[in-house]
């Protein structure tokens, strides 16, 4: 009877302990500040649709869930900068953390839900600062990209004509004025022919009747000539 009780105490022990081998998870991993990290954990053939999560906490029994999966659904779960997708074929789920801050450093747990006790193992996530170097191109980069667009501001400010407005001041500069000046100078043209055609005498223009009257012979002075030479 001892050796029962003896055989059975390190089953009862998986049980009831986190950091069964039901469930793996890597010992250690690091990530960069503002980089992503993917955290990827296995377990054993028969948890296929049993929710897995993703907990934080250096203490098993009062750590925080983050994500979990949804029962029996290899779907992708999202929440905040944290998402997570099992895989049933493969027999392991991953988590992928974005955006990291050096504040994410802690203590995770990969964890598989389950009547009774949850199985679990422990997973230290180390997030380094991003290097100065890094940041301070970045911020050489966007002060040069700032000294670069504001001389641009004011331009905005001063009026310019839209693209409409700019179509039509070529067409007004290259056809409409053009072809007014054209329009005038033949109106000018016309003006000038008519006037001076009005100033020309007319071929066929007959004298005017004084003229008749002063060319026609006066009888008695016709007479008289007749009568002198007489």
């Amino acid at each position: 009877m001892g050796g029962r009780i003896t055989c059975l105490l390190p089953a009862l022990f998986l049980l009831v302990i986190p950091g069964s081998s039901a469930v793996l998870g890597p010992r250690a991993v690091r990530g960069v500040e503002q980089g992503s990290l993917t955290v990827r954990c296995r377990y054993d053939p028969g948890y296929e649709p049993f929710v897995k999560w993703w907990c934080r906490g250096a203490d098993w029994s009062s750590c925080r869930f983050v994500v979990k999966t949804i029962h029996e659904s290899e779907k992708e779960v999202k929440k905040g900068r944290m998402s997570i997708k099992d895989n049933w074929k493969d027999r392991s789920f991953t988590v992928t953390m974005e955006k990291l801050r050096v504040d994410d450093s802690d203590t995770y747990w990969c964890g598989i839900e389950r009547a009774g006790a949850d199985l679990g193992d422990d997973v230290d996530v180390t997030i380094d600062p991003a290097p100065t170097e890094a940041v301070s191109i970045s911020t050489r980069a966007t002060s040069n990209a700032n000294m670069f667009t504001a001389p641009v501001a004011p331009e905005e400010n001063q009026g310019q004509l839209p693209p409409l407005g700019s179509v039509h001041f070529l067409l007004l500069v290259f056809l409409k004025v053009p072809l007014f000046l054209g329009m005038l100078g033949a109106v000018l043209w016309v003006n000038r022919t008519l006037r001076s055609s009005r100033g020309k005498p007319q071929e066929n223009q007959q004298p005017p009747c004084s003229s008749t009257l002063s060319r026609e012979k006066d009888p008695q002075t016709e007479e008289k000539g007749i009568f002198l030479r007489r």
